[in-house]
């Protein structure tokens, strides 16, 4: 029998819609993206671009790839005399094998062709001109060490014109650092300042004396170290800062330098290893762990309430499944029903085909209950499901009040409570090993408190050069 002309043609305009209809683009696509940092790959390259504006785009893109120098270090070492610019500067070149660049270090490279100029104003006491300063920066900058290894400038730009200067060239921080200290502090150090100008590192006669008798005997005054000429110092220091930090308020950070010095470079240390948050688009696919009755519901409800992702919580869709009388569902029902385990393969066809839905892949989501040991652990890698935040929520061994909460459940009995922490307990430790990089949070406390503090995990930038996959652990309570 012929099919009605107007049954095809309804047919025909369902199939038609279907084709309008957006594809998810596979799971595997943004993680791809995310480990090999395409996003921020291509934003430096078009960055590069728009600042040096090439004659020809794409063999600059080629040589800016062959030079693969996106990770090195840019910083910048800001404060005003005797706050120890110098010793910081000295310290990060040797931990990130930089080129540690200086006015001082610019006037001693006679390959440079401004250097000359520089030190003839230098001779006559005169002031440097700021595009001469700005100049020589760059030329220096140029060379190929400076390409690969990355650079600390130490005490430049000095004032916002020369920041300006070095931008419009395309010399722009990552990092910028400022060290300040009381006035009062500042002349005290500078009184006691030496210089070993074989090394060109700082030491004081009070506070940092070398042990070493020959560096002892090295050691120089350096100039204008009067009270008089440090107050002037300092006075257009703090004239000339407000400019510096409204051009880089967004990459810099203050640092006390009125404390012992360990703790000031490991400060420093610390700020120029993180990186800043990217602008690349980012999908959350967030993964919590813990015991039962640590709260992973809670806390992953109210993350998808706040961020509009999707919350997946895998024993309620494998209930969703059955209730749907979907085909798995129906497979999967006996199971429920006689209160047996459903098997892995079962509940990944059903959790892959959830997470790779249009709603998921495009909005991220939050995902609690699975897995549960590591061999669910290595099938959700096997089917490219990787979350980027991990939390676990962490007592190792539950409380009291976790199995007393996990009793207020009529549907929980006893025994079955017990059991469920002893299999926790038993597959914890291999899952934390499998998730290395998971965030861990006491459960055990206000649930708003442990709501505020997995939010700052994940929204906050990872601080590693390669993308790594957080996870949330969860042991206590929402």
């Amino acid at each position: 029998m012929t099919e009605p002309l107007a049954t095809r043609q309804r047919s025909l305009r369902a199939a038609m819609d279907a084709l309008d209809r957006p594809w998810p683009p596979p799971p595997s696509v943004g993680v791809y993206a995310e480990e090999r940092e395409l996003f921020r790959l291509l934003q430096n390259m078009l960055e590069e671009l728009l600042i040096h504006k090439p004659d020809d785009p794409i063999q600059y893109m080629i040589d800016h790839l062959k030079q693969n120098n996106d990770d090195a270090p840019r910083i910048c070492v800001l404060g005003p005399p005797a706050s120890g610019k110098t010793t910081a500067a000295v310290w990060l070149c040797k931990h990130l094998d930089a080129i540690r660049i200086s006015q001082e270090t610019l006037l001693l490279q006679e390959r440079l062709a401004l250097t000359k100029e520089a030190k003839a104003y230098k001779e006559r006491k005169e002031k440097i001109p700021n595009a001469l300063w700005a100049n020589l920066i760059r030329e220096r900058l140029s060379n190929v060490d400076c390409i690969k290894q990355g650079w600390i400038l130490e005490g430049f730009p000095e004032n916002q014109e020369q920041a300006w200067m070095l931008q419009s060239s395309g010399i722009i921080p990552r990092h910028v650092v400022v060290l300040y200290a009381p006035d009062t502090v500042l002349i005290e150090r500078s009184s006691g300042k030496r210089l070993d100008p074989l090394t060109e590192e700082v030491y004081h006669t009070t506070f940092d004396w070398p042990s070493d008798p020959l560096v002892q005997q090295r050691l120089v005054k350096p100039e204008d170290l009067s009270e008089q000429e440090m107050s002037r110092k300092l006075l257009e220091y703090h004239r000339n800062f407000p400019g510096i930090f409204q051009l880089y308020q967004k990459v810099l950070k203050s640092i006390n330098a009125d404390q012992p010095s360990v703790d000031v470079l490991s400060q420093v240390l610390t700020y120029v290893q993180t990186r800043h948050r990217s602008a690349a688009p980012f999908t959350p696919r967030i993964l919590f762990c813990g015991p039962p009755g640590s709260g992973k519901s809670l806390q992953a409800a109210l993350i998808a309430q706040k961020y509009g992702v999707v919350n997946i919580c895998c024993g309620q869709l494998l209930k969703e499944a059955v209730a749907d009388k979907t085909k798995l569902g129906e497979l999967v029902k006996p199971y429920i029903d006689n209160g047996y385990p459903v098997p892995d393969n079962l509940v990944m066809k059903i959790l892959a085909k959830r997470l790779n839905a249009l709603d998921c892949v495009t909005n991220g989501w939050v995902l609690s209950g699975f897995p549960r040991d590591i061999e669910q652990g290595e099938q959700l890698q096997k089917s490219h499901i990787i979350p980027n935040r991990y939390h676990t929520v962490f007592r190792p061994a539950p409380t009291p009040e976790i199995q007393a909460r996990l009793r207020q459940n009529p549907k929980d009995k006893e025994e079955n409570i017990e059991k469920r922490v002893e299999i926790y307990c038993r597959n914890v430790k291999e899952l934390e090993e499998f998730y290395e990089d998971a965030f861990y949070v006491n459960a055990d406390q206000d649930p708003h408190i442990i709501f505020e503090f997995i939010e700052s995990c994940v929204i906050r930038p990872l601080p590693s050069k390669k993308i790594k996959n957080p996870v949330i652990n969860k042991d206590d309570k929402n």
